[in-house]
């Protein structure tokens, strides 16, 4: 594998966390990085335009607090300085899946319990110490510069000043769920990528409440929703010494109410009652603030056939998910791991093979969020034979793990991105799924039965890659 040579320059649009990560990578391969952003970035850790959701309760994943390090070393013990929490993700957090408990124990899994504003100023700091980055927030991005089949630079409109062009060897496009890259390819005469959508039909609500040493014993909550009961909570410790906490309905009639007493009592819904009696007693910082969660859209750029040099979009301009699985920030993260690998390799046909590279990441994530979606019946979706099958095995799987923790401790590897999803199928996994009850295993009850699974797990892997 040969080292591609520091020259040229790269131009990033967006300067959020996937921009960020973006010119990161890039700045060990260009001689000169320039971020640009439309909002105006604060200097500390602080909610912006630019990311609405900021203000909602976030997760970093073990795979993406692993790439975070190995990027920015030291940045978990700098974060935790700064009060955000280091976890294990099984031992603890209480993790209720269709109403089963994941046994707490130690797994390994090492996670990280941090707002979005304290990450994000977090590593912009980190990216604007790099000697070959500039970051210029106050610009638009308004279009791209191209020669035939490259794109060699970008247009981008400064606050209240004219339209700058900035040449470049390369153009990444992270300007996040909003972007206008397909539009940018269209004007050069690109067909724009097929996208893939599914509208969550999802409500958030969120507040913040002051935490209390001991408060707790546990550092995250996370009460996922279910066909049965469509609702759901998380809180997280975070920075200032208090819970971020949300709470969110799937379909009608089921967004969580924004007045302080209906929020409570929404809480008590849940089919863990730790978070009611934690708000019951915690005092509230702020009052509820409601998100309706956006359509996801993926844009599959690795099935066009025809692609400009010198262009890749990242992050959420190439897959925004529905942020209810904490799956965002830890995919960027692992999307500039692949950018930086493709780089090592030199910069032919880097758009064609960035995007080959970066899909594979991207499926796993979408699979699980986009199944989990359509297990629920107010959703609109195509649900193939495999959807169908995984979402079944799924339900049996969270039966499994409140029983066996390393079911558990497996379900939650794959869903962190530390482990391929075969992983789940593993002979030891399967067994302790479809065949439930062991002696001197509590029991609990069985959910509903299925057809075509009752297999030796050969057979069940082999339906599940179908």
């Amino acid at each position: 594998m040969s080292t591609t040579n520091v020259t040229g320059r790269a131009v990033v649009l967006g300067g959020s966390i996937g921009g960020l990560l973006a010119a990161r990578v890039l700045s060990e391969s260009y001689a000169k990085v320039t971020v640009f952003d439309r909002d105006e970035l604060p200097t500390e850790a602080a909610d912006r335009k630019g990311v609405p959701q900021s203000g909602h309760s976030h997760g970093l994943l073990a795979r993406g607090r692993q790439v975070l390090e190995e990027l920015f070393p030291g940045l978990t013990a700098d974060l935790t300085a700064q009060g955000a929490a280091a976890i294990d993700i099984q031992r603890d957090c209480l993790w209720v899946n269709d109403g089963h408990r994941i046994p707490r124990v130690a797994s390994g899994l090492e996670g990280l319990c941090v707002s979005r504003p304290a990450l994000e100023a977090y590593v912009r700091d980190r990216v604007r110490a790099l000697p070959t980055v500039e970051v210029r927030d106050r610009c638009e991005a308004v279009g791209l510069l191209a020669d035939g089949g490259t794109v060699t630079g970008a247009r981008v409109l400064p606050r209240g000043g004219a339209e700058e062009h900035h040449d470049a060897d390369l153009v990444v496009d992270a300007t996040g769920r909003g972007n206008r890259g397909p539009t940018w390819l269209a004007e050069l005469g690109y067909q724009p990528p097929v996208e893939d959508r599914v509208d969550p039909r999802t409500v958030y609500v969120s507040r913040d409440y002051r935490r209390v040493p001991g408060d707790t014993n546990w550092s995250a909550f996370i009460s996922s929703p279910s066909p049965a009961a469509p609702y759901g909570g998380v809180a997280i410790a975070a920075e200032g010494d208090r819970w971020m906490v949300t709470l969110l309905g799937i379909g009608p009639d089921q967004a969580p109410p924004t007045d302080g007493e209906g929020y409570l009592a929404f809480a008590g819904r849940l089919p863990a009652p730790e978070l009611h009696a934690l708000l019951s007693r915690a005092e509230p910082l702020g009052p509820p603030t409601r998100m309706r969660l956006p359509t996801s859209v993926r844009r599959r750029y690795e099935h066009l056939t025809r692609l400009p040099e010198g262009f890749l979009a990242v992050a959420d301009a190439m897959c925004s998910f529905n942020p209810a699985y904490g799956q965002g920030m830890t995919v960027a993260a692992v999307e500039a791991m692949v950018l930086r690998d493709c780089l090592r390799q030199g910069r032919r046909e880097l758009p064609r093979r960035f995007f080959a590279g970066a899909a594979k990441v991207v499926d796993v994530p979408w699979d699980m969020a986009v199944g989990a979606d359509l297990r629920h019946p107010t959703i609109a979706g195509p649900r193939s034979r495999r959807t169908r099958f995984l979402n079944g095995y799924v339900t049996r799987l969270h039966a499994a793990a409140a029983r066996h923790p390393e079911v558990g401790r497996r379900f939650l590897s794959v869903a962190n991105l530390m482990t391929p999803p075969p992983g789940l199928f593993a002979p030891g996994i399967v067994a302790r799924v479809l065949w439930p009850g062991r002696p001197g295993t509590p029991q609990v009850a069985r959910p509903e039965p299925m057809t075509s699974i009752e297999q030796p797990a050969a057979r069940v892997e082999e339906l599940a890659a179908r």
